[in-house]
């Protein structure tokens, strides 16, 4: 089974895009967040017209996640994560797939640090670490995909000390993370990988395209004592020096751009990092 996460920023503004990867890609299934449209106006026809069936849960113009399945509409298990009944933020999606449990997940960004949205973030992650020893506690097989939000450790992200009071760099956060390792989320990484060699295309900040450099902040998970649950696919390594396929080009309107970088997402596999990932199991 082929399961890709995939930042879609805004689905119905980039449909194409996200119809033309599941036609080149054919996952089993995807987990799709940052839908940033409402329930009703999600594109459910035209997914199912490319051979996927879907579960979703949508808010308008922010957050928002869903999970395709090749030739199958998912079973629904959860809408929302447990444990705060006041969250309105559709962070959190989960579905069976073939008796596999999904959980398509859009962990809270928290900047600025400090204030209420680094602590809505550590508690969503508390609620994340709760949730997840039920699911252990279960012993049904499971799968949290998505963005976690995090950068785990110092490799990373290129010069550490710049983000020292960055939500998905704080020591709090780094530490949540670590405890869902410890719970059972095994993050595979490249072993003899320099600082710096991995990092994204698709989320370049205005910081990294000055210092011409980046940071990961998407961590993958993987099947305990397995293979990866979920390896970057989908980009071409990144040097330390900006390719010419990362540039501004002024003669291109936004969207050529957006699509000329999918394009490129499909070329060869990394270990580490990203805004799609896939996995095989």
């Amino acid at each position: 089974m082929k399961i890709a996460t995939y930042n879609v920023n805004g689905i119905n503004g980039r449909l194409d895009i996200l119809l033309r990867w599941l036609k080149e890609d054919t996952p089993d299934v995807v987990c799709l967040r940052e839908l940033k449209t409402d329930d009703a106006r999600f594109p459910r026809k035209e997914i199912e017209r490319a051979g996927y069936g879907a579960v979703w849960y949508g808010q308008r113009s922010r957050n928002g996640v869903a999970i395709p399945a090749k030739g199958k509409t998912p079973i629904l298990t959860r809408r929302g994560l447990p444990g705060d009944p006041d969250d309105s933020h559709s962070r959190y999606i989960e579905a069976v797939v073939d008796g596999i449990v999904i959980g398509c997940l859009y962990l809270p960004n928290g900047n600025p640090f400090p204030g209420a949205k680094f602590d809505y973030k550590l508690r969503w992650f508390r609620r994340l670490h709760q949730y997840g020893a039920e699911l252990l506690e279960l012993g049904v097989p499971s799968i949290p995909a998505g963005d976690f939000n995090v950068m785990p450790t110092e490799i990373d992200v290129y010069k550490p000390e710049r983000w020292l009071d960055d939500a998905l760099f704080r020591p709090e956060v780094r530490k949540a993370y670590a405890h869902l390792v410890a719970q059972g989320l095994d993050r595979r990484r490249p072993t003899s990988a320099s600082r710096g060699a991995h990092l994204h295309l698709l989320e370049v900040l205005a910081e990294q395209l000055r210092t011409r450099r980046g940071a990961s902040d998407r961590p993958l998970p993987a099947q305990p004592g397995g293979r990866p649950m979920a390896s970057i696919g989908n980009r071409p390594e990144k040097t330390a020096r900006l390719g010419a396929y990362e540039r501004p080009r002024p003669r291109h309107d936004r969207t050529r751009r957006f699509q000329s970088r999918s394009q490129l997402m499909s070329r060869r596999p990394l270990a580490s990092g990203g805004t799609s990932h896939v996995a095989e199991s």
